[in-house]
């Protein structure tokens, strides 16, 4: 049995969009929940990886490829969307710590067969350095161009809300004029967890760095 890679895990993504996407399933039909469309395909799309040796994603472990690093979304092209855990105010500005694989679905139902069809619109792959959110990011950056200091990026954190106090606001400045982020496709959105949205992504996949357009 190979062992499943990033590069095969992309392919497959593509492959398997591909044929979920010509499948009437009876069991999604007349289901409206997001959540419960995204765990039947997240379970289908790891059965259908079987085929490769690799440590499979809990709970516990957080994220679904855990050996690779990465994380899989399934999102509605409606409100392209989803939650994460939230880790630290950093991943706003670094990035999650790791790649997201996102699957973005237009579902329809055929009354006449009673079956709903998940057409896979999108499949984007987001390196894990380009998981940072797009309006923090670029406005540091542009902060750091423009000759800021230490006191400049503490106040740009604190107009933006950043969650964090003033002894983390000013650890993250100094790492910032040590080491400036690279630019994030993500809009993340501050509550309890991140909410992750995706229309940039979608939008600019296979025309920016780090963001790849499987499908």
């Amino acid at each position: 049995m190979a062992d499943l890679t990033v590069e095969l895990l992309r392919a497959e993504a593509g492959t398997f969009a591909e044929i979920e996407s010509g499948h009437d399933e009876p069991a999604l039909y007349g289901v409206t929940d997001g959540k419960a469309v995204g765990t039947y395909f997240e379970q289908k799309f790891q059965a259908y990886l079987h085929k490769y040796d690799y440590e499979e994603g809990s709970s516990a472990k957080g994220i679904d490829f855990p050996s690779l690093g990465v994380d899989m979304k399934v999102t509605s092209i409606r409100q392209p969307q989803s939650s994460c855990p939230y880790k630290s105010a950093r991943q706003k500005i670094y990035g999650l710590g790791y790649a997201l694989l996102i699957f973005v679905y237009e579902k329809t139902d055929s009354p006449t067969t009673a079956t709903g069809r998940l057409n896979i619109q999108h499949v984007i792959f987001v390196e894990a350095s380009r998981t940072a959110d797009f309006q923090m990011t670029t406005g540091l950056l542009a902060v750091l161009k423009n000759e800021g200091n230490k006191d400049d990026l503490i106040a740009f954190m604190s107009d933006r809300m950043l969650p964090v106090d003033d002894i983390e606001a000013s650890n993250i400045a100094d790492e910032l004029l040590e080491h400036p982020p690279e630019t994030g496709f993500l809009t993340i959105s501050n509550a309890l967890q991140w909410r992750l949205q995706y229309r940039r992504v979608i939008d600019r996949a296979g025309s920016v760095p780090g963001v790849i357009r499987v499908k």
